[in-house]
Protein backbone atom coordinates (compact mmCIF):
# COMPACT_ATOMS: atom_id res chain seq x y z
CA UNK A 1 0.00 0.00 0.00
CA UNK A 2 1.08 3.32 -0.11
CA UNK A 3 3.39 4.69 2.82
CA UNK A 4 0.77 1.77 4.71
CA UNK A 5 2.77 -1.16 6.57
CA UNK A 6 0.12 -3.78 7.95
CA UNK A 7 -2.86 -5.67 7.52
CA UNK A 8 -5.26 -2.89 5.61
CA UNK A 9 -7.78 -5.21 4.12
CA UNK A 10 -6.84 -4.31 0.65
CA UNK A 11 -5.29 -6.81 -1.29
CA UNK A 12 -4.32 -4.23 -4.22
CA UNK A 13 -5.53 -0.68 -5.16
CA UNK A 14 -6.35 1.76 -8.40
CA UNK A 15 -6.13 5.40 -6.69
CA UNK A 16 -6.22 8.53 -8.36
CA UNK A 17 -8.03 10.83 -11.13
CA UNK A 18 -9.73 8.37 -13.62
CA UNK A 19 -8.88 5.11 -11.82
CA UNK A 20 -12.92 3.69 -12.66
CA UNK A 21 -11.78 4.05 -16.48
CA UNK A 22 -12.04 0.86 -17.64
CA UNK A 23 -11.95 -1.12 -15.21
CA UNK A 24 -14.86 -3.27 -16.07
CA UNK A 25 -12.34 -4.58 -18.66
CA UNK A 26 -10.04 -6.46 -16.37
CA UNK A 27 -13.17 -7.97 -14.12
CA UNK A 28 -13.86 -10.96 -16.66
CA UNK A 29 -18.23 -11.56 -16.18
CA UNK A 30 -19.27 -9.59 -13.00
CA UNK A 31 -22.94 -8.63 -11.37
CA UNK A 32 -22.63 -4.84 -9.86
CA UNK A 33 -24.16 -3.77 -6.23
CA UNK A 34 -25.18 -0.47 -6.27
CA UNK A 35 -28.09 2.02 -6.70
CA UNK A 36 -29.59 4.15 -9.13
CA UNK A 37 -27.70 7.36 -8.67
CA UNK A 38 -23.82 5.96 -8.17
CA UNK A 39 -24.29 3.68 -11.07
CA UNK A 40 -25.60 6.01 -13.26
CA UNK A 41 -22.58 8.15 -12.48
CA UNK A 42 -19.79 5.30 -13.23
CA UNK A 43 -21.78 2.97 -15.67
CA UNK A 44 -19.99 4.99 -18.66
CA UNK A 45 -17.00 4.43 -17.08
CA UNK A 46 -16.25 0.99 -16.38
CA UNK A 47 -15.23 0.22 -20.32
CA UNK A 48 -17.42 -3.32 -20.26
CA UNK A 49 -21.00 -4.01 -19.45
CA UNK A 50 -21.71 -6.03 -15.92
CA UNK A 51 -23.77 -9.59 -16.40
CA UNK A 52 -26.15 -8.81 -13.54
CA UNK A 53 -26.68 -5.60 -11.71
CA UNK A 54 -28.32 -5.74 -8.64
CA UNK A 55 -29.80 -2.60 -7.18
CA UNK A 56 -30.05 -1.93 -3.18
CA UNK A 57 -33.22 -2.73 -2.01
CA UNK A 58 -32.73 -2.53 2.13
CA UNK A 59 -29.89 -4.52 3.65
CA UNK A 60 -32.51 -6.75 5.88
CA UNK A 61 -30.83 -10.63 5.75
CA UNK A 62 -34.59 -11.92 4.31
CA UNK A 63 -34.17 -9.52 1.05
CA UNK A 64 -29.69 -9.90 0.36
CA UNK A 65 -30.66 -13.81 0.68
CA UNK A 66 -33.04 -13.17 -1.92
CA UNK A 67 -30.53 -10.92 -4.10
CA UNK A 68 -28.23 -13.70 -3.39
CA UNK A 69 -30.23 -16.29 -4.98
CA UNK A 70 -30.59 -14.25 -8.37
CA UNK A 71 -26.96 -13.86 -8.83
CA UNK A 72 -25.90 -16.48 -11.47
CA UNK A 73 -22.44 -17.69 -12.53
CA UNK A 74 -20.03 -14.81 -12.31
CA UNK A 75 -16.25 -14.07 -12.34
CA UNK A 76 -15.72 -11.02 -9.90
CA UNK A 77 -18.42 -8.85 -7.71
CA UNK A 78 -18.09 -5.51 -7.96
CA UNK A 79 -19.63 -3.02 -5.47
CA UNK A 80 -20.51 0.55 -6.34
CA UNK A 81 -21.81 3.46 -4.28
CA UNK A 82 -21.65 4.41 -0.63
CA UNK A 83 -22.15 1.73 2.56
CA UNK A 84 -25.23 -0.23 1.73
CA UNK A 85 -24.09 -1.23 -1.71
CA UNK A 86 -20.55 -1.86 -0.94
CA UNK A 87 -22.14 -4.49 1.90
CA UNK A 88 -23.75 -5.96 -0.57
CA UNK A 89 -21.36 -6.84 -2.35
CA UNK A 90 -19.14 -7.90 0.31
CA UNK A 91 -21.90 -10.44 1.55
CA UNK A 92 -22.19 -11.77 -2.11
CA UNK A 93 -18.50 -12.10 -2.64
CA UNK A 94 -18.31 -13.85 0.71
CA UNK A 95 -20.98 -16.19 0.58
CA UNK A 96 -20.28 -17.29 -3.40
CA UNK A 97 -16.13 -16.95 -2.35
CA UNK A 98 -15.51 -14.88 -5.25
CA UNK A 99 -12.96 -11.87 -5.95
CA UNK A 100 -14.35 -8.79 -4.53
CA UNK A 101 -13.87 -5.39 -6.39
CA UNK A 102 -14.87 -2.30 -4.05
CA UNK A 103 -15.31 1.33 -6.21
CA UNK A 104 -17.13 3.48 -3.32
CA UNK A 105 -18.59 6.82 -4.69
CA UNK A 106 -18.85 8.30 -1.36
CA UNK A 107 -16.10 7.91 1.73
CA UNK A 108 -19.26 8.58 4.19
CA UNK A 109 -18.42 4.99 5.48
CA UNK A 110 -15.28 2.84 6.02
CA UNK A 111 -17.17 -0.66 4.44
CA UNK A 112 -15.52 -0.73 1.43
CA UNK A 113 -11.97 -1.42 3.49
CA UNK A 114 -13.46 -3.34 6.21
CA UNK A 115 -13.96 -7.25 6.13
CA UNK A 116 -17.78 -7.50 7.58
CA UNK A 117 -20.60 -6.42 6.18
CA UNK A 118 -23.16 -4.19 7.75
CA UNK A 119 -26.52 -6.24 7.71
CA UNK A 120 -29.57 -5.73 9.42
CA UNK A 121 -32.02 -7.89 11.64
CA UNK A 122 -35.30 -5.95 12.24
CA UNK A 123 -33.38 -2.56 12.63
CA UNK A 124 -30.29 -4.21 14.83
CA UNK A 125 -27.64 -3.89 12.63
CA UNK A 126 -25.41 -6.83 12.79
CA UNK A 127 -21.49 -7.50 11.20
CA UNK A 128 -21.13 -10.59 8.91
CA UNK A 129 -18.28 -12.49 6.91
CA UNK A 130 -15.23 -11.54 5.83
CA UNK A 131 -14.13 -9.77 2.11
CA UNK A 132 -11.01 -8.28 0.81
CA UNK A 133 -11.35 -5.80 -2.06
CA UNK A 134 -8.74 -6.46 -5.20
CA UNK A 135 -8.92 -4.10 -6.06
CA UNK A 136 -9.98 -0.91 -3.84
CA UNK A 137 -10.90 1.43 -6.83
CA UNK A 138 -10.56 4.87 -5.58
CA UNK A 139 -11.04 7.51 -8.26
CA UNK A 140 -11.23 11.06 -7.15
CA UNK A 141 -13.35 12.92 -10.06
CA UNK A 142 -16.17 10.01 -8.84
CA UNK A 143 -15.55 10.77 -5.54
CA UNK A 144 -16.08 14.12 -6.49
CA UNK A 145 -19.22 13.84 -8.68
CA UNK A 146 -21.12 13.51 -4.63
CA UNK A 147 -21.88 16.50 -2.57
CA UNK A 148 -19.36 17.72 -0.26
CA UNK A 149 -20.81 16.58 2.53
CA UNK A 150 -20.99 13.31 1.54
CA UNK A 151 -17.18 12.84 1.57
CA UNK A 152 -16.77 15.13 4.59
CA UNK A 153 -18.91 12.37 6.56
CA UNK A 154 -15.98 10.00 6.80
CA UNK A 155 -14.48 12.01 9.05
CA UNK A 156 -17.06 10.42 11.27
CA UNK A 157 -15.70 7.08 11.58
CA UNK A 158 -12.29 8.05 12.52
CA UNK A 159 -13.47 10.93 14.95
CA UNK A 160 -14.77 8.05 16.84
CA UNK A 161 -11.25 6.80 17.61
CA UNK A 162 -11.13 10.22 19.98
CA UNK A 163 -14.68 8.63 22.10
CA UNK A 164 -13.59 4.84 21.71
CA UNK A 165 -10.28 5.22 22.73
CA UNK A 166 -11.42 7.09 25.62
CA UNK A 167 -14.10 4.53 26.69
CA UNK A 168 -11.69 1.43 26.41
CA UNK A 169 -9.40 3.20 28.36
CA UNK A 170 -12.33 3.14 30.99
CA UNK A 171 -12.68 -0.20 30.73
CA UNK A 172 -9.50 -0.71 31.43
CA UNK A 173 -9.03 1.15 34.57
CA UNK A 174 -12.11 -0.85 35.83
CA UNK A 175 -10.95 -4.10 35.06
CA UNK A 176 -14.05 -4.32 32.45
CA UNK A 177 -12.07 -4.88 29.48
CA UNK A 178 -13.53 -7.49 26.58
CA UNK A 179 -10.03 -7.78 25.06
CA UNK A 180 -6.51 -7.20 26.06
CA UNK A 181 -5.91 -3.52 26.57
CA UNK A 182 -3.04 -2.23 24.33
CA UNK A 183 -1.85 1.64 25.05
CA UNK A 184 0.62 0.98 22.40
CA UNK A 185 -3.39 0.35 20.11
CA UNK A 186 -4.89 3.67 21.82
CA UNK A 187 -1.62 5.94 20.99
CA UNK A 188 -1.09 4.51 17.34
CA UNK A 189 -5.15 4.82 16.89
CA UNK A 190 -4.71 8.53 18.28
CA UNK A 191 -2.26 9.36 16.20
CA UNK A 192 -3.84 8.46 12.93
CA UNK A 193 -6.88 10.71 13.95
CA UNK A 194 -3.87 13.79 14.92
CA UNK A 195 -3.13 13.19 11.35
CA UNK A 196 -6.71 13.67 9.87
CA UNK A 197 -7.62 16.56 11.61
CA UNK A 198 -4.13 17.66 10.15
CA UNK A 199 -5.64 17.69 7.19
CA UNK A 200 -9.06 19.58 7.69
CA UNK A 201 -8.96 22.35 5.01
CA UNK A 202 -7.93 19.46 2.40
CA UNK A 203 -11.22 17.67 3.61
CA UNK A 204 -13.50 20.43 3.82
CA UNK A 205 -12.35 21.61 0.18
CA UNK A 206 -12.73 17.50 -0.65
CA UNK A 207 -8.76 17.78 -2.65
CA UNK A 208 -7.18 14.34 -3.96
CA UNK A 209 -4.87 14.87 -0.99
CA UNK A 210 -8.23 15.60 1.44
CA UNK A 211 -9.94 12.28 0.06
CA UNK A 212 -7.37 10.56 0.26
CA UNK A 213 -6.50 11.23 3.74
CA UNK A 214 -10.02 10.02 4.78
CA UNK A 215 -9.11 6.66 3.06
CA UNK A 216 -5.61 6.25 4.41
CA UNK A 217 -7.33 6.67 7.62
CA UNK A 218 -9.27 4.01 7.49
CA UNK A 219 -6.88 1.52 6.21
CA UNK A 220 -4.88 2.38 8.77
CA UNK A 221 -7.13 1.50 11.45
CA UNK A 222 -7.15 -1.37 9.85
CA UNK A 223 -3.51 -2.53 10.52
CA UNK A 224 -4.68 -1.66 14.41
CA UNK A 225 -7.73 -3.74 14.49
CA UNK A 226 -7.29 -6.52 12.15
CA UNK A 227 -4.37 -7.90 14.42
CA UNK A 228 -6.17 -7.31 17.62
CA UNK A 229 -9.48 -9.11 16.03
CA UNK A 230 -11.76 -6.30 17.07
CA UNK A 231 -12.15 -2.88 16.72
CA UNK A 232 -12.33 -1.29 20.49
CA UNK A 233 -9.86 1.95 19.11
CA UNK A 234 -12.73 3.49 17.23
CA UNK A 235 -16.61 2.24 18.19
CA UNK A 236 -17.67 3.09 21.26
CA UNK A 237 -20.39 4.97 23.50
CA UNK A 238 -20.25 7.30 20.26
CA UNK A 239 -22.03 4.48 18.09
CA UNK A 240 -24.06 3.63 20.89
CA UNK A 241 -26.31 6.00 20.55
CA UNK A 242 -26.35 6.11 16.69
CA UNK A 243 -27.75 2.46 17.42
CA UNK A 244 -30.35 3.59 19.72
CA UNK A 245 -31.25 5.82 17.68
CA UNK A 246 -31.58 3.63 14.63
CA UNK A 247 -33.82 0.84 16.21
CA UNK A 248 -36.37 4.11 18.11
CA UNK A 249 -36.58 5.58 14.65
CA UNK A 250 -36.69 2.74 12.80
CA UNK A 251 -35.03 4.51 9.88
CA UNK A 252 -30.94 4.73 8.41
CA UNK A 253 -28.77 7.67 8.97
CA UNK A 254 -26.04 9.04 7.28
CA UNK A 255 -23.47 7.08 9.13
CA UNK A 256 -20.63 9.67 9.34
CA UNK A 257 -23.02 12.35 10.46
CA UNK A 258 -25.22 10.51 13.12
CA UNK A 259 -21.96 8.99 14.48
CA UNK A 260 -20.83 13.24 14.50
CA UNK A 261 -23.76 13.86 16.89
CA UNK A 262 -22.19 10.64 19.23
CA UNK A 263 -19.08 11.97 19.48
CA UNK A 264 -20.40 15.67 20.16
CA UNK A 265 -22.75 14.68 23.20
CA UNK A 266 -20.61 11.47 24.46
CA UNK A 267 -17.34 13.45 24.87
CA UNK A 268 -19.12 15.49 26.59
CA UNK A 269 -20.30 13.00 29.02
CA UNK A 270 -16.88 12.15 28.98
CA UNK A 271 -15.22 15.46 29.79
CA UNK A 272 -13.17 14.38 27.03
CA UNK A 273 -11.98 17.65 25.05
CA UNK A 274 -15.48 18.13 24.09
CA UNK A 275 -14.68 21.55 22.81
CA UNK A 276 -12.06 20.54 20.79
CA UNK A 277 -13.55 17.76 19.06
CA UNK A 278 -16.87 19.73 18.22
CA UNK A 279 -14.19 22.86 17.10
CA UNK A 280 -12.64 20.21 14.83
CA UNK A 281 -16.77 18.98 13.21
CA UNK A 282 -17.16 22.70 12.43
CA UNK A 283 -14.01 23.22 11.05
CA UNK A 284 -13.80 20.80 8.33
CA UNK A 285 -17.48 21.19 7.98
CA UNK A 286 -19.06 17.82 8.98
CA UNK A 287 -22.57 17.49 9.60
CA UNK A 288 -23.89 16.46 12.67
CA UNK A 289 -26.81 18.62 14.27
CA UNK A 290 -30.21 17.07 14.90
CA UNK A 291 -31.46 19.27 12.34
CA UNK A 292 -28.75 17.80 9.73
CA UNK A 293 -30.02 14.66 10.76
CA UNK A 294 -33.78 15.42 10.92
CA UNK A 295 -34.07 13.99 14.40
CA UNK A 296 -36.60 15.94 16.49
CA UNK A 297 -35.72 17.46 20.28
CA UNK A 298 -38.19 15.13 21.86
CA UNK A 299 -36.83 12.04 20.45
CA UNK A 300 -33.40 12.83 20.79
CA UNK A 301 -34.27 13.51 24.52
CA UNK A 302 -35.93 10.07 24.76
CA UNK A 303 -32.97 8.07 23.18
CA UNK A 304 -30.13 10.01 25.85
CA UNK A 305 -32.46 9.31 28.59
CA UNK A 306 -32.75 5.76 27.26
CA UNK A 307 -29.59 5.05 26.81
CA UNK A 308 -28.07 3.60 30.35
CA UNK A 309 -30.58 1.01 30.24
CA UNK A 310 -30.00 0.68 26.20
CA UNK A 311 -26.46 -0.37 27.24
CA UNK A 312 -27.42 -2.96 29.88
CA UNK A 313 -30.01 -4.69 27.77
CA UNK A 314 -27.37 -5.86 25.46
CA UNK A 315 -24.61 -8.19 26.53
CA UNK A 316 -22.95 -7.61 23.13
CA UNK A 317 -22.15 -3.89 23.06
CA UNK A 318 -18.87 -3.08 25.01
CA UNK A 319 -17.91 -1.05 28.76
CA UNK A 320 -18.28 2.31 28.09
CA UNK A 321 -19.01 5.86 29.87
CA UNK A 322 -22.38 4.56 29.80
CA UNK A 323 -21.42 2.09 32.57
CA UNK A 324 -20.35 4.40 34.64
CA UNK A 325 -22.38 7.76 34.27
CA UNK A 326 -25.86 7.68 34.34
CA UNK A 327 -27.89 10.14 32.07
CA UNK A 328 -30.00 12.32 33.76
CA UNK A 329 -32.32 15.17 32.82
CA UNK A 330 -30.55 18.34 34.17
CA UNK A 331 -27.81 16.22 31.91
CA UNK A 332 -29.81 15.90 28.85
CA UNK A 333 -31.48 19.89 28.57
CA UNK A 334 -27.48 20.89 29.34
CA UNK A 335 -26.97 18.88 26.38
CA UNK A 336 -29.46 19.65 23.83
CA UNK A 337 -28.75 23.36 24.46
CA UNK A 338 -25.89 22.86 22.94
CA UNK A 339 -27.22 21.58 19.60
CA UNK A 340 -29.63 22.60 16.68
CA UNK A 341 -33.16 21.38 15.81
Amino acid sequence: MIGISGQTNVLSSRFGRGAADGLGKDLGSFVVATMEVPWGLVKERLGADPTQVLMVENMQLETIERQLESVGEVDTVLGVGGGQAIDLAKYIAWKRQLPLVTLPTVLSVDAFVTPAAGIRRGHRVDYVGESSPNPLVIDYDVLRTAPPELNIAGVGDLLSIHTACFDWELAHMAGASEYPFSQRDVDAARQILSAVMSQAVAIRECTDEGLQAIVDGYMRVNTICLPAGHYRVEEGSEHYLFYELEERLQRPFIHGWIVGLGVHLLSRLQGNQHEEAVAFMEEVGLPHQPSDLEIRKEDLRASLLALNDYIRSRSDLWYTVLNEREINQAWVDDALGTLSF
